[in-house]
């Protein structure tokens, strides 16, 4: 409103005097200031007061005394005068009047038909016929905007545009107000007063004359007002005057601008108050102006983003004009900027040769003070650029010269700033993102970088597109660009930015490398180098990625288009001298431990890709190189994954991308029995041991070792010596004397070794298997062979062994008796079972695609169209069958092992009983562990058969063995029952093997077999399974088998009755002893066979009728037959008989087995005998 802009308007000390009725500082004023204020000081002094306190009738006597001076208070106590109540009655019926009229300019009721003008008759009339005329046309104004519909006018009025009568007009509008403010609200009177000339500072005086009505008065206003202020006259007016009212009160200046975020309205305003605002004190961070404006485009309010920004938008499309509030924050911020650049230095060349100390310190001589409001006005220039739309002319050109010559100086930039991650790598990966037409992806990036969450439509970048991809960083640019980036020395996690790491990985996503024909591969493997802990989050993704070019094509059109694998050589160079590998162990490797990490994941992964991807490569005819085995042998794979367990934090998730792939690859190797044996080595109490490790360990070497162990058993003290010392070293520590363990284990096989060296040795190799398991494996099968062997020289390989997982078996016989190495070769055989199978299953999947490829191109339109993959489901089978076998003929061996050899054989039955170790095994067997050395008979004296030998010691070993295996897959146990095994061994399987109460769901299977040879064998089976599990599931089976032997009887012929009946017969009483209510079933399945061989053998000499005799009366009354003969008689005496008529007729024989078994029957029945 630049018509007011020669008045005086209220002052901010005078309006905080009146807001405080400060009648000091109100003294303290000047007339004219004084002047302004004289409709409320009046009012204050005549009106009667609510405050009837001796200080306010002080304060009273002083505004009185101020105002006898001013000639000006006559007129306004004459206003005062007037009888307000009439005045405002006929106000309301002038009001009802132009209602009906419909707002014409009709007879006015308040004032009669004027003769002059509305001027002079102000001037000539008395005070109430003033107020009449002021209170007329403030009236008319204020229906007009209610009428108006929100569109703007000016109404043009002699009274409030006459410069001579201002002040008067102002003292009739605010006793008007204060008198009949129900009829002259203030927020409608501010609205009126905004459509006329010098509206504003009317506005002010009311507003300074009420005080306490500021804030409801802006409030009014505001939510009133326009969304857009610079959009129309009456918004810039409305902010204007908004703006002289809180020049007036500047301690509410911040809150009136939040009404304006509030409301959205009015966004010149908010930016015109900031712009006014003076802190008290100086902020040297960063200026209000760009704290707001930040905060506005920056902010989570959507909608308060979205309404700053059509300001700005709106307000390019003007012209240029001086008095736009957005051309005066332009100035703003263009001033602030300038306060900060560097001055004339910052133009020298960075090649000067004569530079002060100021200006060689950096490149860009930017005063560190500064660098907080540098990066507060580039964030905002941003979010001015990207989410309100600011541009500048010829801003394109620009744009792509800064970008050329930025990337031009990128290295200069890079080493004088100190820093690992520059701008230079940033822009090549947005420039990577246009190539690959990933939007998204660098609205994502522009967000992250600058702090600030924008909203950017993908359409609105096609330009920009163009220039980057076209213009500055063409395809062939960005791939030659990439691979000459150094790489990231000590790449970690801890190291934030854009680096060239990520511009690699997007391009290698895009397969920019292989599309250009560009070699990558070694720049992927220097920066996997040069990596250290943490690990970086990239490094992963990028092995993937890179796995993925190698083996996928970029196009079907070019299946050559790939880039090339790491070489074997260089990763050898990775692990040699490491811990575990295949160098000196005592050599440290000069790579990092992530580093080591980091190449098996790619080993491991590519592996497992490439079988992944092999149907797809066969249709592709391509067959990419797979690693070698022997390579895999030289990496300590287990060594690497026990160090990566204790660095998990800091490895993020390698340590379990790396146990899953083990897993899968390497079963053997993630055995649970190692990973419980490793917290036996690396627990509390090992540790405790470890530190009290003396500096004399170190005087053993290997050769010392090799010495003592060749001069056994002579050496025998010194080498427990050297033996105990080894066991405090660590597993990494151990590794050098790991050949000249296993190279000797064949002495400790020999007579006069004290248990202890075995058992040592046995500790020892189990602490080796936790860092150095394959090598070890193999060297210990070698060192196992026969004396034959070795003799031929005939070395085993890794391959071997998991080809034929039965070689660990194949070992020097003595093995078999001594507990603690049979300990070892069972973990061997655990072990190469599970890679046997890895093995096969990996090998089928490697040949059976390229088999069926060639077979499909080789039968095409021959066959029927199934016919390839018959080929297929026939190698599965085999495969299954194999392994199947290989588990079976594993257990059987064990089984085998587990038999009393001849000498054995020979000590026992001079002993005792010839089946003692075998029948003692009833019990449950008690679990064995090497540390307990009484388990072995070193007490001379001690029979070799008693239950501390080392038969049953090695039994207990296998039977653990056999229980997990058959817990695994019981397909196998079941296998091994239909093949079968020696009678002699059933007392020890079942009590040995608590897993084998599962033969109890397959029994009925092999009783129903044709062979009678099985049929026995699960009878026999039976018996023992019933007294071990006397379970009802038990007892179903052995009712079944009562049956199944009752039915045989009746087709078998005499040979078979006698060769099926002879064996089983005693199994009933086994049935009978674990269920007593099986015995009138088995009672009269005795009788019926006695009746059958009596019918044989009825036209023999001897007559048999007194037995079938015996027998019924056996059924009938058996505890008569005990108490008249005695038990043990009886049967001694059908035991005597059978033994004199054995040579005589099987069917004689098989009667007095029965007899002998109804004796036992009733002999345990009766006395549990």
């Amino acid at each position: 409103m630049s018509e007011s802009a020669g008045l005086q308007f209220v002052s901010p000390y005078a309006f905080e005097a009146m807001q405080k009725v400060d009648v000091v500082r109100l003294a303290a004023l000047s007339d004219p200031e004084l002047r302004l204020l004289l409709p409320c000081l009046v009012r204050m002094a005549l009106c009667a007061p609510a405050d009837q306190s001796q200080a306010w009738a002080q304060d009273k006597k002083l505004i009185l005394r101020l105002l006898s001076g001013v000639e000006a208070v006559n007129s306004i106590v004459a206003l005062l005068s007037v009888d307000f109540h009439a005045l405002e009655q006929d106000a309301r019926k002038e009001q009802q009047l132009r209602h009906k009229a419909g707002g014409a300019n009709g007879e006015s009721i308040l004032v009669s038909q004027l003769q002059h003008g509305l001027t002079l008759e102000f001037e000539h009339s008395d005070p109430l016929r003033r107020l009449r005329l002021a209170l007329s046309e403030l009236l008319a104004i204020m229906n007009k905007v209610a009428d108006s519909n929100g569109e703007w006018f000016l109404k043009s009025s002699e009274l409030f545009e006459s410069p001579v009568y201002l002040e008067e007009v102002a003292d009739v509008l605010c006793i008007l107000q204060a008198e009949l403010p129900s009829l002259l609200p203030i927020i409608d009177v501010a609205e009126a007063l905004l459509h006329v000339r010098n509206g504003d500072w009317f506005l002010c005086l009311l507003v300074a004359n009420v005080p306490d009505s500021f804030n409801e008065v802006c409030r009014g206003l505001i939510k009133n007002g326009e969304r857009q202020d610079e959009e129309s006259m009456g918004g810039r007016r409305r902010t204007e005057a908004l703006r002289q009212l809180c020049q007036m009160n500047p301690s509410q200046a911040l809150n009136i601008r939040a009404m304006v975020v509030e409301e959205c309205h009015l966004p010149g305003l908010g930016v015109a108050l900031t712009l006014d605002y003076k802190p008290d004190t100086a902020d040297d961070a960063v200026s209000p102006l760009v704290s707001y404006v930040s905060g506005l485009l920056l902010g989570t309010n959507g909608k308060v983003r979205t309404w700053f920004s059509m300001f700005i938008r709106n307000g390019q499309q003007r012209k240029r004009e001086s008095s736009s509030v957005l051309w005066q924050m332009r100035r703003q911020l263009l001033l602030e900027l300038v306060a900060i650049l560097p001055r004339s230095r910052s133009t020298h060349e960075p090649n000067d040769s004569v530079q002060d100390a100021e200006s060689s310190s950096g490149y860009s001589g930017l005063r560190e003070e500064h660098v907080v409001k540098a990066s507060a006005l580039l964030r905002l220039y941003c979010a001015l650029m990207g989410i309100a739309g600011l541009s500048t002319p010829e801003q394109e050109q620009l744009m792509v010269m800064w970008l050329s010559w930025m990337i031009k100086e990128e290295e200069y930039f890079e080493s004088a700033a100190g820093v690992a991650a520059s701008f230079g790598e940033m822009l090549l990966l947005v420039a990577m993102y246009f190539h690959s037409n990933q939007l998204s992806a660098i609205i994502e990036l522009v967000c992250s970088t600058l702090g600030m969450k924008i909203a950017i439509k993908p359409s609105s970048l096609s330009k920009m597109k163009t220039i980057f991809t076209q213009e500055i960083f063409t395809e062939q640019v960005v791939t030659a660009h990439a691979v000459r980036v150094a790489v990231t020395n000590n790449l970690s996690a801890n190291i934030t930015g854009f680096l060239p790491i990520h511009c690699i990985y997007q391009l290698l996503r895009s397969r920019a490398f292989t599309k250009h024909k560009v070699s990558i591969k070694d720049w992927i493997y220097r920066q996997l180098c040069e990596t250290s802990t943490p690990l970086h989050t990239q490094l992963l993704p990028l092995i993937d990625v890179y796995i993925n070019s190698i083996l996928t094509p970029a196009s079907k059109a070019n299946p050559e288009a790939t880039n090339q694998p790491i070489t074997e050589q260089e990763i050898l160079n990775i692990y040699q001298g490491s811990a575990g590998g295949g160098g000196n162990g005592g050599v440290r490797s000069r790579y990092s431990i992530t580093t080591q990490l980091l190449i098996l994941y790619y080993i491991l992964s590519y592996e497992e890709a490439l079988l992944a991807n092999t149907k797809q490569l066969a249709l592709m005819q391509r067959k990419p190189k797979s690693y070698s085995a022997a390579l895999m042998d030289q990496i300590p794979i287990k060594y690497l994954i026990t160090q990566a367990q204790g660095l998990q934090q800091e490895l993020g998730g390698l340590h379990s991308a790396l146990l899953r792939l083990l897993a899968t690859n390497y079963p053997h190797l993630c055995m649970v029995e190692d990973w419980l044996c490793e917290e036996e080595v690396t627990g509390t109490l090992p540790l405790l041991r470890r530190m009290l490790l003396t500096s004399n360990t170190w005087r053993y070497s290997q050769m010392q070792l090799h010495h003592a162990f060749q001069k056994v058993p002579s050496s025998c003290p010194r080498l427990i010596r050297i033996l105990d010392h080894l066991t405090l070293l660590s597993a990494g520590d151990l590794i050098p004397y790991a050949e000249a363990l296993t190279g000797s284990m064949g002495l400790l096989l020999g007579p006069g070794v004290p248990r202890r060296i075995p058992q040592t040795v046995n500790k020892l190799w189990m602490v080796l298997n936790t860092v150095m398991p394959r090598r070890l494996w193999v060297m210990t099968v070698n060192a196992l062979q026969p004396s034959v062997k070795i003799l031929r020289q005939q070395m085993y390989t890794q391959n071997d062994l998991m080809v034929d997982p039965l070689i660990v078996l194949r070992c020097d016989h003595r093995v078999y008796r001594c507990p603690p190495l049979m300990d070892v070769v069972l973990h061997m055989l655990s072990g190469y079972l599970l890679a046997s199978k890895a093995y096969l299953n990996s090998h089928l999947k490697e040949t059976a695609d390229f088999d069926r490829q060639s077979q499909t191109i080789s039968n095409l339109g021959l066959g029927q169209a199934g016919q390839p993959d018959t080929p297929e489901v026939t190698r599965e089978e085999l495969k299954n069958a194999l392994l199947a076998a290989q588990d079976s003929a594993a257990v059987q061996i064990l089984l085998e092992v587990c038999l009393p050899t001849s000498e054995e054989q020979g000590l026992v039955e001079a002993g005792g009983s010839a089946e003692s170790l075998l029948r003692n095994m009833r019990g449950p067997l008690p679990s064995i562990k090497q540390e307990d050395g009484a388990r072995r008979a070193e007490v001379e004296g001690q029979p070799e058969g008693g239950l501390l030998s080392d038969l049953r010691e090695v039994q207990c070993l296998i039977c653990c063995l056999l229980h997990q295996m058959f817990i695994a897959d019981p397909n196998i146990a079941k296998l091994v029952h239909f093949q079968g095994y020696p009678r002699a061994l059933l007392p020890l399987t079942v009590a040995g093997i608590p897993s084998i109460h599962i033969c109890l769901d397959f029994i009925p299977e092999l009783l129903a077999q044709p062979q009678l040879e099985k049929q026995i064998f699960a009878i026999q089976l039976l018996s023992h399974l019933c007294t071990q599990y006397a379970l009802p599931k038990s007892l179903g089976v052995a009712r079944l088998a009562v049956s199944v032997m009752a039915t045989l009887l009746t087709v078998l012929t005499r040979t078979k009755r006698f060769a099926f009946f002879m064996p089983t017969l005693p199994c009933l009483v086994a049935f009978c002893q674990a269920f007593p209510p099986l015995y009138d079933d088995v009672a009269a399945l005795l009788v019926q066979v006695g009746q059958v061989c009596a019918s044989d053998v009825v036209t023999k000499t001897r007559d048999i009728d007194p037995l079938i005799a015996r027998l019924q009366h056996l059924k009938q009354k058996p505890k008569e037959v005990l108490v008249s003969g005695g038990g043990q008689s009886k049967l001694s005496l059908a035991q005597r008989a059978a033994e004199e008529l054995g040579g005589a007729d099987p069917d004689v024989q098989l009667c007095y087995q029965i007899e002998a078994t109804f004796m036992d029957i009733i002999g345990t029945s009766l006395y549990g005998l």
